[in-house]
């Protein structure tokens, strides 16, 4: 075997585990792509002693901090594919480099799959937002929007009121039902029923949705839900999914343990409702199972 452990993906999740593994005196690789799903945000919110610090910033402080221990290593690559061979598992990156290892954490996060409407990717993490614990603060009292992607959609919107008294909700041709409608007017949300055609203002920020009648509905910042996609390393390595509202998430035991054993996984990969807090939570279980998992096998 080439090392202990890999790591693949090298945020929130990832260091969290390759940290454990590292001050354990264990050798632990963490392959990273480069591409944290928070790249598009300036700050990061809620994350207990990093509130409204770049997400960058907080994860290039990791990096040093991991690679002060002398057993751990950073390499800057691609995965493409996983298998598990005897005693371990196999990586391939994208340049054709194979690596082994006793056990694989999987902690490669998800990416947001935008709706076909035009100006979402460059509002994206700016004034087009998914999560209101992350973001709604900074918009506190503004005119604020809900995008319809799904049912749930309008269950957003109730919550969206919390942070402001001026709240639409574009249902963007999803149907409400009776019900829904009139919780959502009780809470002083005004309802668009009509499809939303693009987005306003000069990007990244945002001064209204328009709808594909015409109508502009005037917003600061509008929230949606996006669709995800996640690695296809878990599906090659055989591992069992989940499904939630937002797409596929890889099953995990307590301790952070695949179906496939061996086979760790944490973040956004493997969690539905995502957050870096819970990411950084599941990495350190992932890493201190993993270890355990090597030392009582």
């Amino acid at each position: 075997m080439d090392t202990d452990f890999i790591v693949v993906g090298g945020s929130f999740a990832g260091m969290a585990a390759a940290i454990q593994l590292a001050r354990a005196n264990r050798p632990v690789r963490v392959i990273d792509a480069g591409q944290p799903r928070n790249r598009f945000a300036a700050a990061a919110h809620g994350f207990v002693g990093h509130d409204g610090r770049a997400p960058h910033a907080i994860m290039a402080d990791a990096r040093r901090q991991l690679l002060a221990y002398p057993s751990a290593s950073v390499i800057d690559a691609m995965v493409d594919s996983a298998v598990r061979i005897d005693g371990g598992f196999e990586i391939v990156l994208a340049g054709g480099e194979r690596m082994r290892a006793r056990r694989l954490i999987l902690a490669s996060g998800v990416v947001d799959q935008f709706p076909p409407i035009d100006g979402v990717r460059e509002r994206w993490g700016a004034s087009i937002l998914h999560c209101p614990y992350c973001h709604g603060y900074e918009f506190l009292g503004r005119r604020l929007a809900v995008i319809g992607m799904m049912p749930m959609s309008a269950h957003m919107a109730q919550l969206i009121a919390e942070w402001s008294p001026s709240v639409t909700y574009c249902a963007n041709g999803i149907a409400l039902d009776a019900e829904q409608e009139q919780i959502l007017i009780a809470r002083g949300i005004r309802i668009e029923h009509g499809k939303v055609a693009s987005l306003g203002g000069v990007a990244p920020a945002l001064d209204g949705i328009v709808l594909e009648d015409g109508t502009l509905v005037p917003a600061d910042a509008a929230f949606l839900a996006t669709q995800v996609s996640t690695s296809p390393l878990a599906r090659q390595l055989g591992c069992e999914f989940d499904e939630g509202p937002l797409g596929l998430f890889v099953r995990t035991n307590e301790f952070q343990e695949t179906t496939v054993p061996g086979v760790f996984a944490a973040g956004d990969v493997a969690r539905m409702p995502h957050n870096a807090t819970w990411a950084a939570a599941d990495g350190v279980m992932a890493g201190t199972a993993a270890h355990r998992s090597v030392v009582f096998a």
